[in-house]
């Protein structure tokens, strides 16, 4: 068994314990990525729902179980028989009782058992997502190198699809580009935004429309492999961007900054949310805090928890962060891990401007705009 797999089931167990529970069931997509370093139990991509479910029990055996149809691939591609035993069933008993995987996973434990799951799956099982999650918070020693190398490219993957940018493309055609290189990167834009001129200061999410660029654009993705998922933005001028821009995105990169200096192991949610609208009062944009959320912790999800004034969450070391803060016409967005010193930028874009904000005497880098 590998290190990676032996860390993440002994934080399992733990939580069974605490929870008192004898098993819990990894059904979501995003689980069964970050338990198995990568595997993949989707087939339906509109669903989060996976076709195969992991069971970890309290004394750390480890199950996959799936229906006859799923069960041959997954052992094949995703998973090794060596760390994971197998219960099978017929796809048909599926279709007719929706507690098929419940009553797979009770089969073999003590009778009277208490099992949850991540998410819901059918039955009267209680779904502990929470739960899991915090198993998931504190990348592994091989997860953080994996997820740098996602950074990196997915920041090189950003940078070639700018280059191939052209005056006049419609937002449509910007996200393709995106979704092109993400994939020639071995990873998948699970969000691909675009806003061009007047729609980057109306909508904070603009989905790509056939709105044309003419002067500037917001480029955005989270870009998802092995499971991990890294998100940035960008933002682009044909020529020098107008003095508002650059105050409005100097502003941002300044919030930024004040949200890196504060992530450390430790603090709260509602401290990073704190730090932020102090910092936003301080650049002169003391509302804009209000019109978004500013981001928070990341990893196997785009975000597992979003900085705000009620959260309890706290920060752990090696932990995934993706912070957006954003004013009316510009934003300003990275992912970070949470180190010993501070915190790395892994998504950072070869040849693209920075902004510096000094604090406390450490530098701390933001994208600026790139002129074309």
């Amino acid at each position: 068994m590998n290190e990676e797999l032996s860390e993440k089931t002994w934080r399992i167990v733990e939580m069974l314990e605490r929870e008192r529970l004898d098993a819990v069931l990894l059904n979501a997509r995003h689980n069964f990525a970050w338990l198995t370093g990568g595997g993949n139990n989707g087939v339906d991509s509109s669903r989060e729902n996976g076709v195969a479910t992991l069971m970890v029990t309290r004394d750390g055996t480890r199950y996959v179980i799936a229906n006859n149809i799923e069960t041959p691939r997954i052992f094949a591609e995703e998973v090794s028989e060596a760390d994971f035993d197998s219960l099978s069933f017929g796809w048909q008993a599926e279709k007719a009782d929706s507690s098929t995987i419940a009553g797979t996973a009770l089969s073999v434990l003590r009778p009277g058992a208490i099992i949850a799951s991540d998410i819901e799956i059918g039955g009267s099982i209680p779904a502990i997502e929470g739960k899991v999650a915090t198993c998931r918070h504190q990348l592994t020693a091989d997860e953080a190198l994996r997820f740098r190398r996602l950074g990196s490219d997915a920041g090189e993957a950003m940078r070639r699809a700018i280059d191939q940018f052209a005056p006049g493309d419609t937002e449509f055609a910007v996200a393709e580009k995106i979704r092109h290189e993400m994939a020639l990167a071995g990873a998948v834009s699970v969000v691909t935004l675009a806003a061009a001129d007047d729609r980057i200061r109306r909508f904070r999410h603009p989905v790509p429309t056939a709105n044309r660029w003419e002067r500037t654009l917001l480029a955005v993705t989270c870009a998802q492999r092995g499971g991990m998922i890294v998100s940035l933005s960008r933002v682009i001028s044909i020529g020098t961007p107008d003095d508002d821009l650059v105050r409005r995105t100097r502003a941002a990169a300044d919030v930024f900054a004040a949200l890196r200096h504060a992530t450390r192991p430790g603090a709260t949610g509602r401290e990073l949310y704190e730090t932020a609208e102090r910092a936003y009062a301080a650049a002169g944009f003391a509302d804009e805090i209000g019109l978004h959320h500013q981001g928070g912790a990341a990893g196997y999800k785009t975000r597992d928890w979003v900085a705000h004034p009620s959260s309890g969450e706290v920060v752990k070391l090696g932990q995934a962060f993706a912070w957006n803060p954003s004013i009316t016409g510009t934003k300003v967005e990275e992912t970070c891990i949470v180190t010993d010193s501070g915190t790395d930028v892994v998504t950072a874009s070869p040849d693209f401007p920075r902004i510096a904000t000094f604090i406390d005497g450490t530098e701390y880098l933001s994208p600026g705009i790139l002129s074309i």
